[in-house]
């Protein structure tokens, strides 16, 4: 067969429409897209035909060609023609539809060794929260309904009540993330006047976020004081005028300033603040309930701590150290909560009935006997080394079902160091286990590709000493045989990819 007799016998798009083939692709999608994917597939097909070689054990008579009157393209391999009929080019169009309109968003398996990773989604919910989630999602919910009176309530109350006794602030509200609830805070209670702040607390917090372009967006003039490393009470105090609307607190959660340093302690600030009548307004940023310092693991206060040392106003983070949904929380004194809760941008930044869900629950957590049981970002921080190698002798075990497809992978159990991540704790460095991955196929940079697009379930890791680290503090309990079995996935292409 040569190459004009495949492309005559290559289908119309109507024929391949009008296919029974076809009928689940046009349930699934628009007839539209449908129709654009068969004949892209059909231009593709011609290209290819087109651009095939000839096959050098052929001969063309030459004779018979001219006495047909065309112009004989060349012979074309057999297989060709089982590329061209209508189920072979329904299911590749299917296949690129699949691929095409799949979720982008979708779940990966995190060996990077980095507990609070931003680039793949933060803190993992725990079982209760997911249940809640679902509950409130799938149906009606008591989102701004006070079941016993029949009226219409606030959605704050759902988690105010308990966010105020696991942290002693008289009041509190949520907003959908910690840059939003210092924006609020900045806008309410300094708009139009001073704020002032240590140089040493000029941070970025992330995505050019930065302190002094949030207070200028929110209408407030930044007054700094003291220097990078040094800056004292008195240095407050001298900054003073009528026109100073908040004294103003970043932890610098991110990063540590270490050696030649000094700041005032938050008591001695929140004692000067309020003889002055002034608001003290703390930024925790990562801001943890559960008391990790008391674990052996940093030196991260609590939002409790502060709001006993006589801050007025603390905002953090609801998805890095607490372990739930992104949220922003603010707490203090109710005087002051009370004028954001009437604050017109509030709307705008408010969350809804599923991060509040997911909040509720991780709460409930929190206050249970051993919280670190229950939220995945606090049973991650806290896990021993022996437990973690445990649970990689356990993918070892599974991956002995695969040794088959292994046979270009060699898999070692090594000690190795996790991170917090999620921009806290940046000095904390977490003793860890993780399987370290080597091949003399392939180098680490491709193996780490391989892992991310060969299984269904993408693997995350870490490139060291050109090898591949899969650090098991993050893998999630249960995950162990999605592993294993993305392991055997990936080992088995490069077993094929030797066989052609």
């Amino acid at each position: 067969m040569d190459k004009t007799d495949v492309l005559r016998h290559l289908p119309a798009v109507h024929r391949l429409l009008a296919a029974k083939e076809a009928k689940v692709l046009l349930e699934e999608y628009p007839s539209t897209v449908v129709r654009i994917a068969f004949g892209e597939e059909l231009q593709r097909l011609r290209e290819y035909i087109l651009a095939l070689e000839p096959q050098a054990d052929s001969e063309i008579d030459e004779r018979t060609s001219e006495r047909s009157g065309r112009n004989h393209l060349g012979p074309v391999p057999q297989w060709v023609s089982s590329q061209i009929d209508i189920p072979a080019i329904v299911q590749r169009v299917a296949e690129q539809l699949a691929r095409k309109y799949a979720p982008s968003l979708r779940p990966v398996l995190n060996l990077t060794g980095v507990v609070i990773h931003t680039n793949l989604g933060r803190a993992p919910l725990s079982a209760r929260a997911l249940q809640s989630v679902v509950e409130v999602a799938q149906g009606y919910s008591t989102l701004e309904f006070q079941v016993e009176e029949g009226a219409r309530s606030s959605r704050h109350v759902h988690v105010e009540r308990r966010i105020c006794d696991m942290t002693g602030a008289e009041a509190a509200l949520v907003v959908n993330n910690n840059a939003a609830a210092v924006f609020l805070v900045l806008q309410e209670m300094a708009e139009g006047g001073e704020a002032i702040v240590s140089r040493g607390q000029l941070v970025e917090i992330g995505g050019a976020f930065r302190v002094p372009d949030i207070m200028a967006q929110s209408g407030v003039e930044l007054v700094e004081v003291g220097t990078t490393n040094k800056t004292r009470l008195n240095d407050y105090e001298r900054a003073m005028s009528e026109r100073t609307r908040l004294l103003v607190r970043v932890h610098t959660s991110n990063f540590r300033i270490v050696g030649f340093t000094e700041e005032p302690d938050l008591v001695s600030l929140a004692q000067l603040a309020h003889r002055y009548q002034i608001p003290l307004f703390e930024d925790l940023g990562s801001g943890a309930l559960f008391d990790y310092a008391e674990r052996g693991i940093g030196d991260e206060p609590t939002v409790a701590a502060s709001i006993a040392a006589g801050v007025d106003i603390v905002t953090f983070s609801g998805d890095k150290l607490l372990g739930g949904a992104q949220a922003g929380i603010v707490v203090g004194r109710r005087s002051y909560i009370d004028r954001m809760k009437k604050h017109p941008l509030l709307r705008a930044l408010r969350p809804d009935k599923m991060t509040l869900a997911a909040l509720e629950a991780t709460l409930i957590d929190h206050q249970r006997p051993h919280p670190e049981t229950d939220i995945p970002v606090l049973r991650m921080l806290t896990e021993s080394v022996d437990d973690l190698l445990q649970r990689a002798n356990a993918v070892m075990d599974l991956l002995e079902e695969h040794r088959q497809w292994l046979t270009a992978l060699h898999f070692e159990v090594c000690e190795n160091t996790a991170k917090v991540g999620g921009g806290a704790l940046p000095l904390v460095e977490l003793p860890s286990v993780a399987i370290r991955i080597a091949s003399e196929k392939v180098g680490a940079t491709t193996l780490s590709r391989l892992l991310r697009t060969v299984p269904d379930v993408p693997i995350i890791a870490r490139i060291e000493d050109d090898a591949v680290w899969l650090d098991v503090r993050t893998l999630l309990p249960g995950q162990e045989f999605l592993l294993a079995k993305g392991l055997a996935d990936v080992g088995q292409s490069l077993v094929s990819r030797e066989l052609t």
